[in-house]
């Protein structure tokens, strides 16, 4: 008798084990500067994952005006993979950067920090990738774009292109808040695109169900600086918006508006 009273306490120490890791949400790192925190992309893409049916839980170092460079000269992104072993790297690189501005020489540092963090990402055991700027113009898009397919290449992660995703679903659907009201950084609708291309980049598919996000949803002005932080973490500015509603409607209707594949 006891040793079945022991056999199926032993049975039971192993299924809880066994339960413990799928029971934890999946860490994400979000990486960048304004165009990340502006409507806190990592905290909404953490609640559209977790409403699809994926746990996550994202954390985020970043500052406006931001470049990658800076990440790799401080290491902090280094020490957050090595302390948080987050399973998600998500790097977003200063609009200017990749097009050479203000001279070449920006061209050379950004492509270097990409790969340096790609394999920092990738050594720490963590899936890494580089997700898209954007540019109004048709030409200045195409070429950003081009110049960002080519630096996630060479450091051999995946691209997630947002800049003529977004020039198309802003001219289909003006009505949408695509930026904020400074006409430059992300509103809402941008920044659920920018959630969704990365969903259906990670998952294969798009989300369907819509969502809220219980976090600030900062603004330009932020008070944030480049400590890694957790992206539902009271902000540093007591004014600071702290919720968002997606319904399913938004969430289909960005759907729509995407292309088929991405490119």
């Amino acid at each position: 008798m006891r040793r079945w009273i022991s056999l199926l306490m032993l049975l039971f120490t192993f299924a809880a084990c066994a339960a413990e890791p799928s029971a934890q949400p999946q860490k994400a790192l979000f990486v960048g500067n304004s165009l990340i925190y502006v409507g806190n992309l990592p905290a909404t893409y953490a609640a559209l994952s977790i409403a699809n049916g994926h746990p996550l839980h994202s954390q985020m170092i970043v500052k406006g005006g931001a470049l990658l460079d800076e990440r790799v000269a401080d290491g902090s992104v280094q020490r957050a993979l090595a302390e948080h072993r987050p399973q998600l790297l998500v790097l977003q690189e200063q609009g200017g950067a990749l097009l050479c501005w203000p001279d070449e020489a920006a061209c050379t540092k950004s492509q270097a920090a990409i790969r340096t963090l790609a394999k920092a990402g990738s050594d720490a055991g963590a899936r890494v990738l580089l997700l898209g700027s954007y540019q109004a113009l048709p030409a200045a898009s195409a070429r950003l774009i081009a110049k960002e397919a080519a630096a996630a290449e060479q450091a051999g992660i995946p691209y997630v292109a947002i800049s003529e995703a977004l020039r198309s679903a802003s001219a289909a659907a003006p009505d949408l808040q695509w930026y904020d009201a400074d006409g430059m950084h992300p509103g809402p609708a941008l920044t659920l695109l920018d959630a969704i291309q990365l969903y259906r980049a990670i998952h294969g598919h798009l989300p369907e169900r819509g969502f809220s996000v219980a976090a600030p949803i900062y603004l330009p002005k932020s008070g944030l600086d480049a400590d890694l932080r957790d992206a539902d973490a009271a902000a540093p500015l007591a004014d600071t918006p702290t919720h968002l509603h997606y319904p399913d409607a938004m969430i289909q209707r960005i759907n729509a508006l995407l292309p088929s594949a991405q490119p």
